[in-house]
């Protein structure tokens, strides 16, 4: 690392900083903390939503796994790609047009007001461990770049994060989430790319180094590449840090389009993080952990200032996961939780709980826990397993089945949240957090309590369904409907 290194990543940082102040200018309203006002258009939308679900594990994980599998260590990002295309083309539209803030005000919209509480638990446990795994990250960047402690590099990337979601929301994380996007594509796949595959003597040499499982597409595993569609391309459809990107497109037409680009990105992405793996295998055959492949060969391979761009680079892919998850933490805390312990629900706009200073403080709260978690925990694939692991096996079914059949209820939905999130906890516990059959049975079961809770209990009150109908249309409500009807509490 030289000065002029050490000098791209300073400014980088002193601008996410600035970026933060200057989102704050633009905060006037909760749609403006939370949602960015409701009012991203293609560009901005795309770019955002590719920098929150391209994170660490995506970048320095995804070059990881390029050099243990070879091309295969794709499918990991692959599958989150898929899951952002799924969830833009099929679903994406009808959810903007919800104009609500959480993944449980949705809930409550479709079975009225029955799950939101404990749905939003399991949301916000989701969130607050995807946002700590995401600080923890920060100690391994930190370190490549100023040598500094574990602790003392989470701390520090934690608390920029912190000050800027604080001092802007949505709004601020938006800004710096399209800088960390530009920062990410120069330095990742214009200039780590070519580099480190031209130093490893082009992909005929990479050929003759390296096994012929390197460049076979399953060399992972079926089996993995299953368990990876199940935790994330399902968990891209119902993550509240997803969820709330999507509130922020300016109409479901951006939601459909820039979510379609940005998922397309991310198989791009996906690529070529293997392929730089790959060929950092050429060049560091016997490398301590796999996941030392990204720094590696950005300390050895690239020339100075590059070095400082792509380090940048890295810290923008953790930054914009990061700061996504922290505001969807608080945004969960404070609306779904909070308020509904208290007896008050959040509005769509205006009206007396439309605070922009309760959501700062939940975001500095929530932000200090995670620092304070990060430095507790060490084990990073566990806890992100924990999280999804929880999260698809006890939220898939209510949501996606609120979404597709009518039939389903608010009974089964509360019934599928339990014995699915107890089956996953269960078998985590009996076979492991880092194994497969937490996931494949947690679902199966949560699918069994949904469809069969529902067709045992009295269908949702016609009213409930009629308001969901048009909220999912775009369409006003019916007077009498909104004024009678509990779905309408937590819109």
């Amino acid at each position: 690392m030289t000065a002029v290194d050490y000098t791209v990543i300073v400014v980088y940082l002193a601008g996410m900083l600035a970026l933060g102040w200057w989102g704050m200018r633009r905060t006037t309203s909760t749609s403006d903390f939370l949602v960015a006002g409701r009012r991203l258009g293609p560009f901005m939308y795309s770019g955002t939503m590719a920098a929150i679900v391209l994170g660490g594990a995506s970048t320095i994980g995804g070059v990881g796994l390029g050099y243990q599998y070879g091309l295969s260590g794709a499918w990991m990002v692959i599958t989150i790609g898929l899951g952002l295309l799924a969830l833009s083309v099929f679903f994406s539209a009808r959810i903007a047009r919800l104009k609500v803030y959480t993944v449980s005000q949705m809930l409550d919209l479709r079975y009225g007001g029955s799950s939101g509480l404990i749905s939003g638990i399991v949301m916000w446990g989701y969130t607050l461990m995807l946002a700590v795994t995401s600080t923890i990250a920060y100690a391994t960047i930190f370190d490549v770049i100023f040598g500094l402690d574990r602790i003392i590099a989470i701390v520090l990337g934690g608390a920029i994060v912190v000050c800027y979601s604080t001092l802007g929301g949505m709004w601020s994380i938006t800004l710096t989430d399209m800088v960390q996007f530009v920062v990410k594509t120069v330095g990742v796949l214009l200039l780590l790319l070519p580099i480190a595959v031209v130093k490893a003597g082009g992909f005929g040499a990479m050929k003759s180094e390296l096994p012929h499982g390197y460049f076979s597409p399953l060399g992972i595993g079926g089996q993995t590449v299953f368990t990876y569609v199940l935790i994330y391309s399902f968990g891209m459809l119902i993550g509240q840090d997803i969820w709330q990107r999507v509130f922020t497109a300016r109409d479901d037409k951006v939601a459909r389009r820039g979510g379609t680009a940005a998922g397309t990105y991310c198989l791009a992405y996906a690529v070529a993080g293997a392929v730089i793996g790959t060929a950092a295998k050429v060049l560091y055959p016997k490398l301590d952990a796999p996941d030392d492949a990204f720094a590696t060969i950005v300390k050895d391979s690239l020339p100075v200032g590059v070095k400082g761009l792509v380090l940048a680079a890295a810290l923008s892919a953790v930054m914009s996961t990061s700061s996504g998850a922290l505001i969807a933490c608080a945004t969960v805390a404070n609306n779904d939780i909070w308020a509904r312990l208290r007896g008050r629900t959040l509005r769509t706009a205006g009206g007396a709980h439309d605070e922009v200073g309760g959501n700062r403080v939940f975001i500095l709260i929530m932000g200090i826990a995670v620092i304070g978690i990060s430095v507790a925990l060490n084990n990073v694939v566990e806890a992100l397993t924990v999280a999804y692991n929880v999260l698809v096996g006890g939220l898939l079914m209510p949501i996606l089945g609120g979404l597709l059949w009518k039939r389903g209820t608010g009974a089964g939905a509360l019934a599928s949240v339990g014995v699915g999130g107890l089956t996953v906890i269960a078998l985590m516990g009996w076979k492991g957090i880092l194994a497969n059959e937490p996931i494949y049975f947690g679902l199966l079961a949560s699918l069994v309590a949904y469809v069969a809770v529902s067709l045992a209990t009295k269908p949702t009150d016609a009213a409930i369904l009629d308001a969901w109908r048009r909220r999912l249309a775009g369409e006003p409500p019916a007077p009498a409907s909104e004024a009678t009807s509990p779905a309408t509490a937590g819109a």
